[in-house]
């Protein structure tokens, strides 16, 4: 089993590392364990799994080309939803003997809960350290509401959790968990995170609260920046063919 969970991951990585994501490992358990049980994923503990980021090289290794094939088609509708998908349904085709289990970021459960939560997964699997208001001693907001993010070790904010794959017949007690990066180490750095974050996402500025290796092109991010409903236009799509599109 230790071989055959090595053998996924190395194909796993080849592939999906060439086209800008990065790849991840964990046991379900170690997310559950972290978790109220309404938020728990229904397989083993020992249930191997890994979680699926895009990195900034995504939009230019993998969208960039695949929208321009969908055009010819005329078949794009959420252009980076649909990017993801295509890539981690061929992920599916590759291993016709496993079962694969895929929850993408967005997918919700019938009382509009999150299937699964993408930055407790990230943290957990030692991909990017999630802050939150308890990493703070000296709590500055008082009432309001504060929301955590990710960040990364190379990237900073400049990445995505896109999803989690679960092979649910494939146990790995075996494996062993490494903690996240903590790369936002002191007390005013991790408030300016959290307020940049909060407060002024729009401006980016939180994803450069580390030094990064790499990070979102110009285009890419006038692409992000643009309201979905009129990202069709900079793709060349006139009005009329699709309906929808997100980030």
């Amino acid at each position: 089993m230790e071989l055959h969970a090595a053998l996924v991951e190395r194909w796993l990585r080849d592939y999906l590392c060439a086209f800008g994501f990065e790849l991840h490992p964990l046991q379900v358990g170690w997310y559950n364990t972290v978790l109220q049980p309404s938020f728990h994923l229904a397989y083993p503990d020992s249930t191997l799994a890994f979680v699926v980021l895009s990195t900034p090289s995504m939009f230019d290794k993998a969208f960039k080309p695949f929208v321009s094939k969908q055009l010819l088609l005329k078949r794009i509708r959420d252009p980076v939803d649909q990017c993801i998908s295509h890539h981690l349904s061929l992920v599916k085709e590759h291993f016709p003997d496993e079962k694969v289990h895929i929850i993408y970021d967005y997918e919700m459960l019938p009382n509009r809960k999150p299937k699964f939560l993408a930055q407790t997964a990230a943290h957990v699997s030692g991909a990017a350290y999630y802050y939150q208001r308890k990493d703070v001693k000296c709590d500055p907001w008082g009432e309001k509401k504060i929301y955590g993010v990710c960040i990364h070790p190379q990237y900073g904010g400049w990445f995505a959790i896109r999803a989690i794959l679960i092979f649910p017949e494939i146990q790995v007690p075996f494996l062993e968990q490494y903690a996240p990066i903590d790369c936002v180490t002191t007390e005013e750095k991790r408030i300016q995170l959290l307020e940049k974050f909060n407060f002024h996402w729009q401006d980016w500025s939180y994803r450069d609260i580390i030094e990064v290796k790499e990070r979102y092109s110009e285009e890419q991010k006038t692409y992000f920046a643009t309201p979905p409903a009129e990202r069709f236009k900079l793709l060349g799509l006139q009005g009329g063919i699709q309906r929808n599109a997100f980030y």
